[in-house]
């Protein structure tokens, strides 16, 4: 029974700790092990005196409802964004989250850095 209890602490634990935000472990550490971890940035912008910004992007298809569940076609899609704000000493500072239907290419850089969005939302 005690055996029973420990795994489902354990297992709860586990639970609570995977559901934060995946940018939450990554404030205060260095672009160098984000870089490492995540990869090479979709892109990259200059944040102004405030340092730069990395972009981070998944396309996600949603399955059409309307089809066949074995056809091959994909259905709609969207980006998923994460935008992870790196201050002037090169550590992670904060991020944000976004959900979009635009590309990672249609990104406005002026825009982006002048929106002073080092907050995590």
């Amino acid at each position: 029974m005690k055996n029973i209890i420990l795994w489902f602490a354990v297992m709860l634990l586990y639970a609570c700790s995977s559901s934060k935000n995946t940018g939450d472990k990554w404030i205060g550490m260095s672009k160098q092990n984000l870089i490492k971890s995540w990869g090479t940035p979709v892109r990259t912008f200059d944040n102004a005196e405030n340092g730069e910004i990395l972009v981070y992007a998944d396309q996600v298809y949603e399955k059409d409802k309307d089809r066949d569940h074995d056809s091959r076609m994909a259905g709609t899609f969207y980006w998923n964004y994460i935008y992870m704000y790196v201050d002037k000493s090169g550590k992670v500072a904060s991020f944000r989250n976004e959900k979009q239907n635009f590309p990672p290419q249609s990104i406005d850089s002026y825009k982006l850095a002048g929106m002073n969005l080092l907050t995590v939302k």
